[in-house]
């Protein structure tokens, strides 16, 4: 049965201050729950006595929960049997990268749903870590942890200061950006390591990042010349650049 105070808990990490205030974030559905289980331990489990009965071989302390009772402390309009609670994943406090592995980086991507879509898709393409500036939505907002289908156990989102990580780069180390004027990215030979950046939902990269991108790419539209839609969606420009890299790299 829930407490007034583990309902309160669970609502207060709705909120990135509550999240940060304890250091841990909300994770539902078997699939999230499942995977993020096999790196981190919950702090709390919640589950309906359904899902205990089709998971017998989850020996995590559980809190049996009715229906109605998952609903309260969901953050879903349709719960799925078992929400738990995960300590934060902690940072290094210096973003590092080795020059030999291809890298994403997000410059002020602020829709969750993107968010989450990206850390997915990087995770389908073997992407393991992805760069993030600090005006870019939050990891642990409810909505990315459930769009990354569990790829938040898998794939490494650190924030920083991107300006201070480009410099840092060696010179002539390949940056990659989409842009209206790019290099048609079906005929641009692409090199298998190096960092895609992928900007903002309304305004694109930034400016002090464009200045830091050495590789412009463009993805067309077809046929050319035709009138179509303005920009493509930044979850879905990532999820064709990605694609497009992988099949260069072999």
């Amino acid at each position: 049965m829930l407490s007034k105070n583990q309902i309160k808990l669970v609502h207060s990490l709705q909120s990135k201050k509550g999240r940060d205030k304890e250091g841990c974030f909300v994770a539902e559905g078997p699939k999230v729950v499942s995977d993020l289980m096999e790196i981190l331990k919950p702090k709390m489990f919640f589950a309906t006595q359904g899902w205990i009965d089709s998971n017998p071989q989850i020996d995590n302390d559980i809190v049996v929960v009715t229906d109605d009772e998952l609903r309260k402390i969901s953050f879903l309009q349709h719960p799925q049997g078992v929400l738990a609670v995960f300590p934060m994943l902690v940072s290094q406090p210096k973003c590092d990268f080795d020059d030999s592995s291809l890298y994403i980086a997000l410059d002020g991507v602020q829709d969750p749903g993107n968010l989450g879509t990206i850390i997915r898709v990087a995770d389908w393409f073997g992407i393991t870590k992805i760069f993030c500036s600090r005006n870019t939505a939050d990891v642990y907002n409810p909505k990315v942890v459930q769009a990354t289908m569990g790829s938040i156990a898998r794939v490494r989102v650190e924030y920083c200061d991107l300006q201070v990580l480009f410099d840092s780069l060696p010179a002539g180390y390949p940056v990659y950006g989409t842009f209206l004027d790019g290099e048609d990215i079906y005929k641009k030979s692409l090199t298998p390591n190096g960092i895609i950046v992928m900007g903002n939902e309304g305004n694109g990269i930034s400016a002090a990042m464009r200045s830091r991108i050495n590789n412009r790419l463009l993805i067309p539209n077809f046929p050319e010349g035709r009138q179509t839609a303005e920009s493509l969606n930044v979850a879905i420009a990532t999820a064709i650049t990605c694609s497009e890299f992988r099949r260069c790299s072999f």
